[in-house]
């Protein structure tokens, strides 16, 4: 978000240099600079012992598989505890370790996005309401049901550096 009137005041702001930052949104007022603000959250892609991912369904994304664990980060917290609380509130599932797979940007939503891969046991998937179903689905089938490879969409990218962790094919295979 660009703020084009002070959150602290209401007065409208602005441009003023800031550095090697340019042109920044600023009060006189206050006496304050106001950069631009957006959102994040963690997603997760969870894998068990046999390599295979916990795949989500939630009706509002598609009406099949498509997606990971993933929750907004929340302030107060960093990206590894919003992973881990994620992944135990959407699916009931326990971490047992977690790797940091990247940052992706989904301009859609203006919304940086912070890659995990989890590993956990095999276990009942016991859902949140945000979920309308979730399966365990073999690493190399997830392919088949998650949203194509495609600018911001995170999920694929995580499942491409799972998936050439494992050396499955060499790639991904579509």
């Amino acid at each position: 978000m660009t703020y084009k009137y002070c959150p602290l005041c209401g007065a409208k702001l602005i441009g003023k240099e800031a550095g090697d930052e340019g042109i920044v949104p600023f009060c006189t007022d206050c006496n304050k600079l106001w950069f631009d603000t957006f959102s994040s959250c963690s997603i997760v892609l969870v894998a068990n012992e046999y390599n295979e991912i916990a795949l989500l369904r939630q009706g509002y994304l598609s009406d099949k598989y498509t997606s990971f664990v993933s929750g907004y980060i929340t302030p107060g917290e960093c990206a590894e505890d919003t992973a881990i609380r994620e992944v135990k509130e959407e699916i009931g599932v326990t971490l047992d370790s977690l790797e940091y797979a990247g940052t992706y940007w989904f301009a859609k939503k203006e919304l940086l996005m912070h890659g995990f891969i989890g590993r956990a046991k095999k276990c009942v998937l016991i859902l949140s309401q945000e979920v309308d179903s979730a399966e365990w689905v073999p690493a190399q089938e997830v392919v088949k049901t998650l949203f194509p490879e495609a600018p911001g969409n995170a999920a694929y990218a995580i499942y491409k550096i799972f998936m050439e962790k494992l050396h499955i094919n060499g790639k991904v295979s579509k």
